[in-house]
């Protein structure tokens, strides 16, 4: 028996996978126990849950593998605060801390923290986001692309797999990075970087890209190689103090926008533009890997492979007779690469999962019995129903009808950035004001942020044109049914679609198609269970608590529903609002 242990950890999204036999068996982000968003520290509460799920202790793990390889990033770090001299030293000694401290010194953490007594191997960052993605593909041979702010040196690499082996064939490295591009944008635009890049594409569809060809001429040149050289007198990542400068500023004509004001036409238009241009770049991109690698299929992962807007266009370039995109594909997700490193690269194991046969992708976190939610609603003197799952499905349907708002919490939580039907928030697309209702009342987030539709995968094509098998929402797809579902229908016509087959969620695929028997609609509106600021819940309490500090009006925990209405005197441990820090 061989368990081996994948961890990502100080950047950001520290996350835990363990392999057993190369079988994933759990998958966690720490934040999801922590309750601090993108958490980036040693992901102990994350493994202690993989352990626990394989029923194991520390000892019975024959290897560790961690997501990158820190005195290569050290390296990196080193020459850029040397070239930036004397620029770059507030960043020197901002950072050094934390490299002396913990970063250099990973095994020697690993072995403290866990008291593990084996090997501790170390996969570079891109090539765990390249295993991550094709170990997880139905691929037996394809090209990967991965692209993200920056891992050790690479930015940009293309990779080929085959069976049990992932090779890096070309790359590009720091400063150069279009990761680093958008997230410049996300921050001119008033957003938060590494966390609010997704932001920046849902504001894209409001505004025009009149400013595509202004990026080009002073930001980036994007070559015929799909090499990408920015003018690196606009930013200020090298130099560690912020991502832009005010020269980047002069070029656009206005100040980069407050958190705190107006969204205006003018930062609509410039998300539209740099959107504009990321989705030309992965076409080149996509083009030229094809030509290199002669695949028929290709992989995405690394951060900017989240951008779901610029996918859904992919898909209709038709360069790659089949895309995959890892659902976990940041950072986190880098975990499970590594552990993929370990079982392929380094003990050198034959390729099992392959010929269109996935291993799960989505439900690999913590899940809750019946009886444990019991004990929990119990425990705060909750009022509750108890039904079986027809009668849950049934009378939550009927509900959904009616306007009402559904936090859903059922089985294993998901790994990865989406909610996909375990710990999501439910309601009817049927209403126009639904979206404004949702973003402000309950999620507490900024209006215009867009709502994604989940539809049972056998009616998707009479609702989404052109839409293809899509269970991790990567992609977005067009529809002419905006009048019969205006809230999940995004400003531009598309939607960042789910397709749900019953074998995937049983319960939730019945409970659609119950909605679907009362109102011809096979479509919910499905979003992540948590409000701005706040990871995706993971347990019974944490959703109780989201539950009533919200305006949700039902919460549904495995088979027990709990209505609002009739709880309105529960404890301070719930009702009291608890302050996340704003993405």
């Amino acid at each position: 028996m061989s368990y081996i242990l994948g961890i990502s950890a100080f950047y950001h999204d520290s996350a835990a996978c363990l392999l057993k036999n190369g079988k994933i068996i759990a998958a966690a982000q720490e934040e999801r126990f922590t309750r601090k968003k993108h958490d980036p520290s040693f992901p102990k509460k994350a493994i202690e849950f993989c352990l626990k799920e394989a029923g194991i202790g520390i000892e019975e793990i024959s290897l560790i593998v961690f997501y990158e390889k820190p005195f290569l990033k050290f390296d990196r770090i080193i020459n850029s605060i040397q070239a930036n001299t004397p620029f770059g030293f507030s960043f020197f000694r901002k950072s050094i801390k934390s490299w002396t401290k913990t970063k250099l010194w990973i095994p020697a953490i690993i072995k403290k923290e866990l008291a593990f007594t084996g090997n501790v191997l170390f996969s570079e960052h891109h090539e765990a986001h390249a295993a991550g993605a094709f170990f997880s593909s139905p691929f037996s041979e394809s090209a990967i692309v991965t692209i993200d702010g920056v891992g050790e040196k690479a930015c940009t690499t293309i990779g080929l797999g085959n069976n049990n082996e992932v090779k890096i064939i070309k790359e590009q490295h720091y400063p150069h990075s279009f990761g680093l591009l958008y997230s410049a944008f996300t921050q001119y635009c008033g957003f938060k970087i590494n966390s609010g890049e997704y932001k920046l594409m849902g504001l894209a569809p409001y505004g025009k890209p009149i400013y595509k060809e202004l990026i080009l001429k002073h930001f980036v040149t994007i070559t015929d190689q799909a090499e990408i050289h920015l003018d690196l007198k606009y930013f200020s990542f090298d130099k560690g103090k912020t991502t832009i400068n005010k020269a980047f500023c002069d070029v656009l004509g206005q100040l980069a926008r407050k958190p705190s004001e107006e969204m205006t036409s003018f930062y609509c238009d410039v998300a539209s533009s740099i959107q504009s241009v990321t989705e030309d770049f992965l076409v080149k991109l996509l083009r030229y890997t094809k030509k290199i690698t002669k695949s028929d299929n290709v992989c995405l992962s690394g951060g900017v492979a989240l951008n779901c807007k610029a996918n859904g266009e992919l898909l209709t370039k038709d360069i790659f007779k089949n895309i995959w995109v890892q659902p976990a594909a940041g950072d986190g997700g880098g975990a499970m690469g590594a552990a993929f490193v370990g079982w392929y690269h380094y003990l050198k194991n034959e390729r099992t999962y392959i010929d269109n046969t996935l291993p799960e992708q989505a439900y690999l976190g913590i899940g809750y019995s019946n009886d444990a939610i019991e004990a929990v609603l119990k425990e705060h003197q909750i009022d509750y129903s108890l039904v079986n799952d027809k009668e849950l499905c049934e009378e939550v349907s009927d509900q959904l009808k009616g306007k009402k708002i559904i936090g859903w919490f059922q089985g294993k939580m998901e790994f990865g950035p989406r909610a996909l039907g375990n710990r999501s928030i439910l309601a009817s697309p049927l209403y126009s004001d639904m979206k404004k209702h949702v973003n402000m009342r309950i999620k507490k987030r900024e209006g215009f942020r867009p709502f994604a539709p989940i539809v049972l995968e056998e009616k998707a094509k009479d609702w989404f044109l052109d839409s293809i098998s899509s269970k991790y929402m990567l992609f977005t797809f067009r529809s002419d049914k905006k009048e019969k579902i205006p809230s999940c229908i995004h400003e531009d016509g598309t939607a960042r679609v789910q397709t749900l087959s019953s074998e995937e969620n049983p319960l939730l695929h019945q409970l659609i198609s119950s909605f679907e028997d009362k109102t011809s609609c096979p479509v919910l509106i499905n979003t992540s269970f948590n409000v701005r600021g706040e990871p995706i819940v993971a347990s019974p309490l944490d959703a109780l608590r989201c539950f009533f500090q919200t305006e949700m009006d039902i919460l549904v925990l495995g088979n027990y529903i709990i209505y609002k209405e009739r709880n309105r005197n529960v404890s301070e441990t719930l009702s009291k609002q608890i302050k996340y820090e704003l993405d």
